[in-house]
């Protein structure tokens, strides 16, 4: 028989590719998604395989899955500045409830629990490069505080059931991820910039563009969340792209690849805007034998080719959430 996944915030970006890796390798998909953030057409693709299905549900309510489980990933959050501070319970709701919910579902059918935590637990980091012994620097009640600690809170109480309960929990870093099926207008300066240079717009870089992002593309990331979802390491791993650049390089990357003309602007710092991202990876290269394999030029381009594809309604549309009845 196959094995069993349920995969929260499956229409999400991450968690649309992670269904279409499990379904690839033959295992039965449960998706699950409420549809805030995500997208059906994202998994759209999937729907008739025999070995996907796709539940409407928000994972902060209680959840039911019939029949065996062997594995639950729990992907679901709002993940970009523009959705957490426009939801911002919801965003606090889902890194607690969410996931004591799937915690206790794992209880029932013995399931191994792998969670989406974030690079933002280190919050404005004072270590650079970041590692998993780092214990951050975050303003718990700033305006990206609803996100910085749900995700805390949520690596916290998935170690309490593993060190109580004694479940089988795997708890995964993320890094500033990319590639296709990113909203083009979610807040997050890669579609930012991208979507700026399709509709002719000056790129926005906000404060002085010396601050550090570390990119790291979805398919790399996808093959370091399955490997550590398959070892049988139980302490957070960073999983990101070590190569660091400044945003105003970053832009001018943008401007080179899209041929564009327009010129950089510059606005002020949001608040607490972490000033360095970049991942110490070396705990993902010794236990999961993982480190990125895509450049940045080339995941650039194939990410480059997805934007161009959209049609001038969605380039030049606002940004659309499904929010009401959850803003509470």
């Amino acid at each position: 028989m196959r094995k069993r996944v349920l995969i929260t915030g499956a229409a999400g970006f991450l968690g649309s590719h992670l269904c279409e890796r499990f379904v690839k390798d033959d295992y039965h998909v449960i998706a699950m998604d409420n549809l805030i953030t995500g997208r059906l057409s994202n998994i759209e693709h999937l729907m008739p395989k025999e070995n996907f299905e796709f539940y409407h549900q928000d994972v902060s309510n209680f959840i039911h899955v019939p029949g065996k489980l062997d594995y639950i990933l729990h992907f679901a959050s709002p993940a970009s500045p523009i959705d957490y501070l426009k939801i911002p319970i919801q965003t606090l709701k889902v890194g607690s409830l969410g996931i004591h919910n799937c915690l206790g579902l794992a209880r029932v059918k013995n399931a191994r629990v792998l969670i989406a935590s974030t690079s933002e637990v280190y919050g404005d980091p004072e270590v650079h490069p970041q590692t998993e012994d780092y214990w951050g620097n975050v303003n718990p009640i700033g305006p990206r505080g609803v996100y910085d600690e749900a995700k805390r809170f949520q690596e916290a109480i998935t170690m309490a059931y593993h060190t109580y309960h004694g479940l089988e929990t795997r708890i995964a870093r993320i890094f500033n991820t990319y590639g296709p099926r990113m909203r083009l207008n979610d807040g997050r300066v890669l579609p930012a910039f991208i979507g700026q240079a399709l509709r002719g717009e000056d790129l926005t870089v906000f404060g002085d563009g010396s601050q550090t992002r570390s990119f790291c593309y979805v398919d790399d990331l996808v093959e370091g969340l399955v490997r550590l979802l398959h070892s049988d390491y139980t302490q957070p791993v960073n999983v990101g792209n070590p190569d660091e650049i400044t945003i105003s390089d970053f832009a001018e990357e943008i401007i080179k690849l899209t041929g564009t003309t327009q010129k950089v602007i510059y606005q002020d710092l949001p608040v607490n805007d972490p000033k360095q991202r970049q991942p110490d990876i070396t705990r993902a290269k010794e236990i999961l034998d993982w480190s990125p394999k895509v450049s940045r030029e080339e995941g650039l381009k194939i990410t480059y080719a997805y934007f161009k594809g959209l049609s001038k309604d969605e380039l030049f549309k606002k940004e659309h959430n499904n929010f009401e009845g959850y803003i509470k």
